[in-house]
């Protein structure tokens, strides 16, 4: 049977927008993921911080830890409603992250701590084999989703 999608009721009330892109998996990849980022949330009208920094943390986490020589990790961004979901695959599912306390002496290793702090929500989501997505949400300020969506 089949069903009728172009009713009223089963489309979306808002926009669902979306930006993904492939980088390589080196630290210059990672701050080109900031970069563009930040592009994105400027073209959405969307406040840059702290989804910028949030952002810059995951990539560097994927280019750092997700290595695997040959292959690239993913950014994507998505809003849908008033919520802004930052997510950054890599082909490392063997090794899931975790927020851990490091030594007040350390340079390294609060990156996840860093996101859990900014981020309203934040996870990991395993597969499919070999990779997994590291992801956060921030909810958006009313008057930016209200911005945003109205083009």
């Amino acid at each position: 049977m089949n069903r009728e999608t172009d009713r009223p009721g089963d489309q979306l009330a808002e926009p669902v927008r979306n930006f993904s892109v492939l980088l390589s998996s080196t630290p210059r990849g990672a701050r080109l993921a900031r970069l563009l980022a930040v592009e994105q949330l400027r073209s959405w009208e969307l406040p840059l911080s702290p989804a910028d920094q949030i952002v810059a943390e995951l990539a560097a986490n994927a280019s750092t830890h997700g290595h695997v020589p040959g292959r690239g990790f993913r950014l994507t961004l998505y809003v849908v409603g008033d919520t802004l979901r930052i997510e950054v695959t890599d082909t490392r599912g063997d090794r899931l992250p975790r927020a851990r306390t490091t030594d007040p002496g350390t340079e390294r290793g609060r990156g996840l701590l860093l996101v859990a702090a900014l981020a309203d929500r934040w996870g990991v989501a395993p597969g499919p084999a070999p990779r997994k997505t590291v992801w956060a949400e921030l909810a958006l300020p009313a008057t930016a989703s209200r911005i945003s969506t109205s083009r």
